[in-house]
């Protein structure tokens, strides 16, 4: 969700939004309202805390250095940091960005789709949260970290418990009816996500669950194990 895209921080930044609001509070409720009438709760108040256990199921995955891609408030890059893992966040929202630098993160205010730090090296790089999302073109942002991460690294992405593949405008709201900018984003599950990988230079390693929640390990294709 952190990677919400342009349009959504700008409006952030005149208005306050929504987001902008919970992120400050650590509350909701906070919701993604679909075009179709449909609203998504969103997990801000998980977001905020320490990470839990499906969290570590991920963190324990993680191998050198560490891109989290819409890192939100941090809870992710502040505990490799402290695991003494060389980590940084990345998200389009400011406020994101210094609430994860307040818990002891290093972040950054930028588009994953723009120039990075250390592209072509990063040993493992994580989208959590709905992030795969981003821009509403699954394809798209697997291509595009294809070209951040290692030959031989790693990419650990969280999938909608649901088996699902939706491509969308989305808006983000809270309990009051006050609602963000629209912007793009995406839904998909287990099995869209393996269907997505294949001509993005991907391939799943591993799949597990916690709970209610799917993860996926991808490596680049052809990379040993």
């Amino acid at each position: 969700m952190a990677g919400a895209g342009a349009a959504h921080t700008a409006a952030a930044a005149r208005t306050g939004d929504p987001y902008s609001r919970a992120l400050g509070s650590g509350r909701g409720p906070l919701y993604l309202r679909c075009a179709d009438g449909r609203v998504l709760p969103l997990e801000i108040e998980r977001w905020c805390a320490l990470p839990d256990a499906a969290d570590h199921s991920v963190l324990r995955r993680c191998l050198g250095t560490v891109l989290d891609v819409g890192c939100g408030p941090g809870r992710i890059v502040a505990d490799l940091a402290g695991r003494g893992h060389r980590a940084l966040g990345v998200d389009v929202h400011p406020d994101a960005v210094r609430r994860t630098r307040a818990a002891g993160g290093r972040a950054l205010c930028r588009s994953v789709f723009d120039r990075l730090p250390g592209e072509g090296g990063w040993d493992t790089a994580v989208l959590l949260d709905g992030n795969i999302g981003i821009g509403g073109a699954p394809e798209r942002l697997l291509a595009r970290l294809a070209e951040v991460v290692a030959p031989r690294g790693l990419l650990l992405v969280e999938a909608a418990g649901e088996d699902v593949d939706e491509r969308m405008a989305v808006h983000v709201c809270d309990g009051r009816g006050r609602c963000s900018a629209p912007f793009l984003w995406a839904r998909v599950g287990l099995r869209a996500l393996a269907a997505a990988v294949g001509s993005t230079g991907w391939e799943v390693a591993e799949t597990w669950h916690r709970g209610s929640r799917c993860f996926a390990a991808l490596r680049r294709a052809g990379a040993a194990l």
